[in-house]
This record gives C-alpha cells, structure tokens and sequence, in this order.
C-alpha cells in the first residue's frame, strides 16, 4: 500500500525535491496563484518539499467543499463514521515507519519518538471509533406525565483545525478525528514547518474512504491561512494548539462572530523532588521530560523544584547524565537529542542564556549553540542546566520551548507547591516522592491540567482530556470524552404522548 499513494499525494517531480499540493474537495491542487514555500530538514538543511503558499482562494474553496460535505457526513450513521476512523487507525499501523521517517526528517525529533507520535494517531482513531457506537447523551424523567425528555450531541458543522509543527500527526490526529466522528467536515490549517506529515495523515483519511470534501487541507501561513479560516463566516469552531500570543488573537477574532474556540497553548512545567525520592528514577524522569523533543514539548518538563536535602546530589547526576547526551540528526539511532525547528528558534533560546545571567542564574552545563561538525549545519543547541535559580526570575517564569532546565531549591512540600503554581501557565506537573501522603496533598493541589505521581511530566494517553489552565488554554480538552464535548452541541428533545398540552413549571 506504501507505492500506491504516491503518484496522487505529489503534483509533480523536481530534480531537486517533489512538489506537492492542497486537499480540497478530494482533490490534491496547488495553490491558485501557484506560490509555493520551501521545507527544509531542521538536522542538516536539507530541501524536502516545495508546498502551496495559500491564500484566501484556497481557504474559500475548502470551507465551501467542507460545507457541502457537511450535509451527508452529518447524516452517515455515527457506527459507519467510526468504521472508515477505524480503517484510518489500520492504515496509520502499516505506514508508521514510512510516516515516522518523513516526520523525523521534517520535525527532527528522534526516530523513536516520531514513531510514538504516529502511534497516537493509531490510538486515537481507534478510541474514536469506538466513539461512533457511544456518543452518549442524556435521558432523564419528565417533571410530566406521560412525556419523555432527552438530550442528544449535535455536530457543530465546518470546524478549522489550527496545528502546531512539534506533534505534526498526533496533534491533527486528536483534532480531526474528533471533530469527524461527532459529524463535523473540518479544515486543517497544518503548521508551515511541517505539513508534509498533515498531508500523509489526510492521504490515510482519504485512502480509508473518507468522503471527499468531509477533510480538506490548505498549507500556508498564519496570517494567509489561518486567520482567514478562522475569520470565514462558515466555520463555526475553531481549535487551536499554539503560543498564547497568537491563541488570543484567534479568541478575539472568532468572538466577534461568537465562534466557538478551544485553545491548547503554552506551559512552563514542573518536576517537584522531595528528599525521600527515588533520586534514579527522578533523573530518568527529568532528563526524558525536559529533553525529549529538544524540550519542544507543550508538557515539557522546564522547571525542576527540588527539596533542599536532595538538591546537591539531584545536581550533581543532572550535570553528569546532561554531559553524555548525544546530538544528531533523529534517524541515527546513537541520537539523544535532534534539533530545534529552526534557527530562529534557537537565536530564540540562546537568548534567554543573557537573561539568565543577568537575573544571577547559573549555567551549570550547556548554554550554547551546538556547531562540532555536521551539527553546524542544523539548528542544535546544547542540552542546559541553569541552577541558582528563583522562582519570580523571567527563566523560571516564560515559556523557552528548548532543551533549558531551570533547578529550583525549596525548603517543603508547601513551598514547591507554591512555586509549581505560581506561573501564568498550569498544563502539566510531577512529583517523585514514597510518601503516600504527600502524594495525595500533590494530586489536590497542583494546580494544572495534568498530574502525575514519580512519572515525568510528558506521556499524556488519549483516553484522557488534555489540557490545562490558566494561561495554557481556555478551559476546553483535547482527547478522551472532553474533545466530543467541544466538537458537539446538546440538543433537548421532549416528547408528549399525553395527548393534551401540558406546561412545565405550571401544571402540576
């Protein structure tokens, strides 16, 4: 099934990379105006691709095809949507090491990783379709004789799907497959530094039998694509992963037509460490939280709060076991740690090293830009740990997205929970500790979307809601039964059969 795609999914051939197009209606198009923009491998500066530079044209013409496949998909039994869900979750296990290398290449995360973000597509187009034969509603007694009252889940109708580039599958894959089984027709608007893993997802879709028009997807900027979607009057959701900077400007910008929004934005997450911890396996746990990804995780571990007693020998094994992780391109498999996105990503973390300094942390290790050998061609940067560090400094508070630790020292369980809360951001956090009753003070007063008890504070599973508080969103989940609460609208039915009008609140 790997040959039989291809020729569909790229426009044409160059002597130097394929040209690929849009999915609209069914159909893989180029953009109108025929612009294009180039992908590049994040390792070693490689072309990949030439993709559609969209614009207003194209956004236009999907939600259109979204909009005229919304009144079928809508009627295809919820069972029958859940069937082509579950042939995409077949189709995505045979082609994972096919996806996984393309998304390594695109993205830079390691090969192990990439394969891990295909598999939560997998997983989530099974839990999905199992979804079609719930989608559960609400029958509750009539205050009325012989009348029957009901709720039932609605699909909201075109929905735009804005995605970031660190999980190029799983993110779109939470998303659409969500929006699809509660019978919505989507729009997805993939990220520019990634799009080709979007559209082998929707060539999955589309090869599983999806019909054409209920996903379609325009590559293309923010501002030329992404905006313009969430603006178009025939969308009527909108759900956004990306920086709290601009997941506001899509809240304003979808308010003013009462849109309804679901916002995954930033985190700046927590290890707490107490000093009756498993210190082992507190390292494995913090070096796979903050490092996995190059840090570029919205659950990524940036903070370490550790207690004072454990807080030396807990430094000394970061800086040791920090010291022997490996940069490279994420298909060699002696690879730790790939590359950051791009190079204005890493000028962006560079310069929180002068911050740093000047606020008085340390950089215990790292704080530079890795360029030994090949590594000078991609946009590496040197795993680091800043110690010294306060809970009100600008490192210990913003969002870095990079492979920066920042160690925290504090006296108790009550202050590190202080300083876990004591952010704009409340997506995810962790504790290592044996004692069952700080455990449980933990789980009720860490205040974020996310817990977990002497784990690391990624590895989130779908059957869950993800998501966050305070400034990391705006109060609505992806996955698990949260995503069909935002996907689908309530509709209460109540039937007479007493032959006579009866008026609630009224008659008695």
């Amino acid at each position: 099934m790997q040959t039989q795609h291809a020729e569909t999914l790229v426009l044409h051939e160059a002597d130097d990379a394929p040209h690929y197009g849009n999915l609209i209606d069914g159909k893989w198009t180029p953009a109108s105006d025929e612009r294009e923009s180039e992908n590049h491998d994040p390792a070693n500066g490689e072309l990949i691709g030439y993709f559609p530079r969209s614009g207003q044209t194209e956004v236009d013409a999907a939600v259109a095809a979204a909009k005229r496949a919304f009144a079928l998909w809508r009627l295809t039994p919820a069972p029958k949507r859940g069937e082509i869900l579950f042939r995409v979750g077949q189709l995505l296990a045979e082609r994972k090491e096919e996806i996984a290398r393309i998304l390594t290449r695109e993205m830079g995360k390691v090969l192990v990783e990439a394969r891990g973000d295909v598999q939560e597509g997998v997983d989530m187009a099974f839990y999905m379709a199992g979804e079609g034969r719930r989608l559960f509603g609400a029958v509750t007694p009539s205050e009325l004789p012989n009348k029957a009252a009901m709720g039932v889940r609605e699909p909201l109708g075109v929905v735009a799907c804005v995605t970031p580039w660190n999980f190029p599958v799983a993110i779109p894959s939470w998303k659409t497959m969500a929006a699809l089984i509660s019978g919505n027709t989507v729009v997805l608007k993939p990220a520019t530094d990634t799009p080709l893993s979007a559209l082998k997802l929707a060539e999955v879709y589309a090869d599983a039998g999806l019909p054409p028009g209920a996903l379609n997807v325009v590559c293309g900027t923010g501002s030329e694509v992404g905006m313009p979607l969430v603006e178009h009057p025939d969308v009527v959701g909108v759900s956004f992963t990306g920086s709290n900077e601009v997941g506001r400007a899509v809240n304003v910008a979808a308010a003013a037509q009462l849109k309804r929004v679901t916002l995954e934005l930033g985190g700046k997450n927590a290890i707490l460490v107490l000093d009756d911890a498993d210190l082992d396996l507190a390292v494995e746990g913090i070096l796979w939280s903050a490092f996995g990804t190059a840090g570029q995780r919205c659950t990524a571990c940036s903070r370490v709060i550790v207690q004072r007693g454990a807080r030396a020998e807990l430094e000394r094994r970061l800086v040791e076991r920090i010291a022997g992780l490996r940069l490279g391109h994420g298909l060699d498999d002696t690879t730790d740690v790939g590359p950051l996105i791009n190079a204005s990503q890493a000028e962006r973390v560079h310069s929180y090293m002068a911050v740093a300094r000047s606020d008085g942390a340390t950089i215990a290790i790292g704080g530079e830009p890795a360029r030994d050998g090949t590594l000078a061609r991609g946009n590496f940067y040197q795993p680091t740990l800043l110690t010294e560090v306060k809970p009100g400094m600008r490192v210990a508070q913003e969002e870095i997205f990079g492979p920066v630790l920042s160690l925290i020292e504090v006296e108790s369980l009550e202050e590190a929970i202080a300083v876990n809360n004591g952010v704009a951001y409340g997506l995810s956090s962790a504790i290592f500790t044996q004692n069952v009753n700080a455990a449980q003070v933990a789980m009720r007063d860490l205040a974020t979307g996310i817990v977990y008890i002497n784990a690391g504070t990624i590895g989130a599973e779908i059957q869950l809601p993800f998501g966050g508080v305070r400034g990391t969103g705006n109060g609505h989940r992806e996955a698990g039964l949260g995503a069909l609460e935002f996907f689908t609208e309530w509709k209460a039915i109540y039937i007479d059969y007493s032959g006579k009008l009866q008026r609630a609140q009224i008659d008695s």
